[in-house]
């Protein structure tokens, strides 16, 4: 989420919600206290290894136990095998797990009152703590959240047979349209209308294709279907390829690769076909409706064929997991593959070498109470209303625009009501990046506060930040290796993180890396890709994150007074400057800590020659803030913007160090007293090294890091 309004009216540090301060789980960081990702698979994805993401329902509601946890065992030791790493996702005691230690297979493999969760089951499921198993729809989900392209299952669910009179069609299908991961499967399950389900998911824009030889669509048990998908791939690279285009399209649908049965395995059709229209004639006279019919078939299927729908359940199900991690290592390697193209040559483009700018727009809405207590119980209370456009990247972006930078902005935003504002209020800004999505809403923000300032409610949709994907910042790798300076906020995903990262290594590339928030501070820090960067700016919650995150050392408590305040600040950055070059603590009301390497008594903003230089220590160095009234504060959520902005500005501009920091002051001023998170009175004229000059400063206290 972008930044939220601070608790302090004249705070330029970032809001931290006080659920989150103290008790954030270092490894609910990427998606919040619902999510836990296992360390094995939050590694890979961050390296970028392959991840196969696996459901659970088969587990819990497919299959007796032990044979379930045997079978869940051998899925996910095939995919090893193959070169992944599998993640199994289940839920337990109300919290997503995406990939299963052996403990917790084995207590979702014996549990008795395990749920069976799809997308309309996970708000209750998690409020009450229970457990279950995970459908190809709640898989789909947990998977993209945790940024997993390739999953495997055993059949999706589909359209049921006489659907057309009970409107019976599973989750699933509504899910590969709106979902974009690859579901790799053994096609639609044999006791379902498998015309109908191919008739709905072209309706739903999903790529369906066929893997192997024949074109033919399997049907779970049965190699044939009498249907032929509308495409086919022959092997895993034509699948990753596939898949690699849908991602690249950004289309917000799924791609489904349907492989058939393993021939050797295959029971015969016209056999399974007779049980089927025998189980389905059961669960009519049963009443059995529902969610409730594929396990009573599949049970049912197993006792009318003796164990051979059983026997070829299990063989496709380890086909696919093979399958499917070996499309999974080859969509990596394409993916890799592009990261380290050929660097671009300098000189083929023309146009000047321009910072490049990676992170969210939003839609802000901003309602300010007019009483100091706000009434509850439905009552409506007076207040000021106002829409603005935020969202980190986009404020950082929009500064530097205004100071003559002119960044080019890669970012993400919806066809919807807000397009066209959007655009307008951005048209001083390179918006030739920003990807512009059917179907998707643009991101939006709403928070509501006191008349002193205080948050009292914030809420936020910010799912379209997902779209801002490695594969499409990929595009632009010719801007990337020119910029002189590349910034990038916590709202991208990890993946792309993780590929701009990459990038700054192979080529030498300074990079600035904005927190955001607390919750999303980490995200570098979880491997070693944050050994990339150059800069990062956190305000002291964020840096308390990101050491939490190491596992070095932490205050027990963040002080207050500015002694104490700068003392914290220190101790916590100096572990990070082995390998960044400087880190800019923001720290509200008391200004800004400058931490580095300093020779001659100035901390070096720029890396280079003393990054070598024996004399060089390490040092801190206090910037007080602008003194601004609570009176004259108009707007907080975009003061630590404008400051980050202004000191970059400055850099680019090859300016000194204190006149750097100074203009992100006086930007920062600015933007306290403006409604618009990026005051319209920043300019080149405004903020500049002759009105630093033409200003008294505070003394700069500086302090010995070692």
């Amino acid at each position: 989420m972008h930044k939220m309004i601070r608790k302090t009216t004249y705070s330029l540090g970032r809001h931290v919600s006080s659920m989150a301060r103290g008790t954030t789980q270092v490894r609910r960081l990427l998606h919040g206290a619902y999510v836990r990702i296992h360390p094995s698979v939050q590694e890979a994805l961050v390296e970028g290894r392959p991840v196969v993401a696996l459901e659970s329902t088969i587990i819990t509601h497919g299959m007796a136990y032990p044979l379930n946890l045997s079978m869940a065992r051998e899925v996910e030791e095939i995919v090893r095998t193959n070169g992944a790493v599998p993640a199994t996702v289940g839920i337990l005691r109300g919290q997503i797990h995406v990939g299963l230690t052996d403990e917790e297979l084995e207590f979702l493999a014996s549990s008795k009152n395990a749920v069976k969760v799809s997308r309309r089951d996970f708000p209750f499921v998690l409020s009450q703590g229970l457990s279950g198993g995970t459908t190809v729809s709640g898989t789909m989900i947990a998977a993209h959240k945790a940024g997993i392209p390739v999953f495997v299952t055993g059949g999706i669910g589909g359209v049921h047979r006489d659907g057309e009179n009970t409107l019976d069609v599973s989750a699933d299908l509504t899910e590969l349209g709106r979902t974009p991961v690859a579901v790799i499967s053994a096609g639609a399950k044999s006791i379902l209308d498998i015309g109908r389900t191919l008739e709905y998911l072209e309706t739903q824009g999903v790529c369906v294709a066929a893997f192997g030889e024949s074109r033919e669509f399997p049907a779970f048990f049965s190699r044939q279907s009498g249907f032929q998908a509308p495409y086919q791939v022959r092997d895993e690279e034509e699948a990753a390829k596939l898949i690699d285009s849908a991602l690249g399209l950004g289309l917000s649908s799924g791609v489904l690769i349907a492989v058939p049965c393993p021939q050797e395995r295959a029971a015969e059709g016209q056999a399974i076909e007779e049980a089927i229209q025998q189980a389905l004639s059961q669960t009519r006279s049963k009443g059995i409706t529902g969610k409730e019919v594929t396990p009573f078939l599949l049970q049912k299927l197993t006792q009318l064929t003796d164990g051979k729908s059983l026997d070829s359940n299990l063989a496709l199900i380890q086909n696919n997991a093979r399958v499917g991690s070996c499309i999974a290592v080859a969509l990596s390697k394409l993916q890799k593959a592009r990261r380290k193209g050929n660097l671009p040559r300098r000189g083929e483009n023309m146009t000047p070498p321009q910072p490049v700018v990676i992170g969210g727009i939003n839609v802000d809405f901003i309602a300010k109470a007019q009483n100091p207590d706000i009434l509850g119980g439905g009552q409506t209370n007076a207040g000021r209303v106002r829409r603005t456009f935020g969202g980190v990247g986009r404020n950082l972006a929009d500064c530097l625009s205004r100071l003559g930078q002119a960044p080019l902005l890669l970012s993400a935003v919806g066809k919807d009501e807000h397009l066209e504002s959007v655009l307008h209020y951005c048209h001083h800004m390179d918006m030739r990046g920003v990807l512009q999505l059917e179907g998707k809403s643009t991101a939006s923000y709403c928070a509501v506060i006191t008349s002193a300032g205080e948050l009292s409610v914030g809420l936020g949709d910010m799912d379209i930040h997902h779209q801002i994907t490695e594969q499409y910042v990929s595009q632009f790798k010719e801007n990337l290796c020119q910029a002189p300076l590349i910034c990038i906020d916590g709202n991208v995903p990890l993946s792309t993180i993780q590929y701009v990262c990459q990038l700054a290594r192979e080529h030498q590339l300074a990079v600035c890396y904005e927190p955001t928030d607390e919750n999303k501070a980490s995200k570098p820090f979880l491997s070693d890709s944050w050994k990339a960067l150059t800069y990062i700016s956190p305000n002291l919650q964020e840096l308390r994150a990101i050491n939490q995150t190491l596992g070095n050392p932490l205050p027990a408590e963040l002080p207050s007074r500015l002694e104490d305040v700068v003392q914290t600040a220190v101790a916590l950055a100096c572990p990070l400057l082995a390998h960044l070059h400087c880190v800019v603590v923001t720290l509200g009301a008391h200004g800004v800590l400058l931490c580095g390497k300093s020779l001659g008594g100035s901390i070096s903003l720029y890396p280079g020659a003393q990054e070598q230089t024996a004399a060089a220590r390490l040092c801190a160095a206090h910037y007080p803030a602008i003194p601004i009234s609570r009176e004259e504060i108009v707007n907080v959520s975009g003061a630590g913007d404008s400051l980050m902005a202004g000191i970059l500005a400055g850099m680019l501009a090859k300016h000194d160090t204190g006149t750097c920091v100074r203009m992100g002051l006086l930007a920062a001023s600015l933007s306290l007293r403006s409604y618009e998170p990026i005051s319209p009175e920043i300019s080149t004229s405004s903020v500049n090294q002759e009105q630093v000059k033409s200003r008294s400063w505070p003394v700069v206290k500086v302090w010995k890091m070692d």
